[in-house]
Formats: C-alpha cells, sequence, structure tokens
C-alpha cells in the first residue's frame, strides 16, 4: 500500500492520536463531576485501564469511540477500503480484547458501562449517572 503522505507526516500525524484525554472523554467526565460523581482515571491496577472507575459504587465506565470499537449499526463504524484484511483483524482483536476486558471486570465484581462516542448526549449522560447511582440502593 502507498501512503499519500511522507513518512515524517504520517508521524507527526499518528502522534496526535490520542489514547487518553479524548474529547468525548472529557465530556463525559465533566459531566460526571458536575453530578457529584467522584472518579479515577485509567488506574493501571485494574484490568483494561477503564476511562472512569468509580471505586465506591465498584463501577467503570468506558468511553468507545465508533470506529475503533466498532460500534453496532453505527455509521462511524466503517471499515476501510485498502488493507481490508489488516483493518479486519485488527477490529477483529479490538473486538475479542473489549470482550476479554468486560468478562474478566464482571467477573472480579465490577459493574462495567459503556458511553459510545456517537451517542455522548445529556440524556443519555443522565441516564448512565441514574444508574449508576442505583448501585447505592
Amino acid at each position: 500500500m502507498i501512503d499519500v503522505v511522507n513518512k515524517a507526516t504520517r508521524s507527526r500525524m499518528m502522534a496526535g492520536i490520542r489514547a487518553r484525554d479524548t474529547k468525548p472523554e472529557i465530556i463525559v467526565r465533566k459531566y460526571f463531576h458536575k453530578s457529584g460523581f467522584r472518579f479515577r482515571l485509567s488506574p493501571s491496577d485494574i484490568v483494561g485501564k477503564p476511562d472512569i472507575v468509580l471505586p465506591k459504587y465498584r463501577a467503570v465506565v468506558f468511553v468507545h469511540g465508533c470506529y475503533w470499537h466498532r460500534h453496532a449499526g453505527c455509521k462511524y463504524a466503517t471499515t476501510p477500503n485498502t488493507n481490508k484484511a489488516f483493518w479486519i483483524s485488527k477490529f477483529e482483536s479490538n473486538l475479542a480484547r473489549d470482550g476479554f476486558v468486560k468478562n474478566k471486570l464482571e467477573k472480579d465484581g465490577w459493574r462495567v458501562d459503556v458511553v459510545w462516542e456517537c451517542e455522548i448526549n445529556e440524556k443519555q449522560l443522565d441516564s448512565l449517572c441514574k444508574k449508576i447511582a442505583g448501585y447505592l440502593g
């Protein structure tokens, strides 16, 4: 496959892609904080490094990008036309890892929730906050 940009430009572009502190994560974190929840961020001592950990509720929240985590039925979960075999393999391994992490966390007694990038809105976040608050009762 021939890249349309030179190596230095591609390297700079890829270095700009973040794994933490993405815009969707920050939106969710601000909403949780405003709603009175206190949390930890991506602790390395919890399998899968969840984006948000609410120890008081024994709950974790993942903020997933629709493209990388293959949000079913989402218009953003597309597959590139070039090098399809690579991308299909990449996406399948992401899904397998997501499933493993979810199962492991649930087995360890954690409640696991996912917020999809395309669904970040006040109504959905409010519903999730009420659900987490309900874990206490």
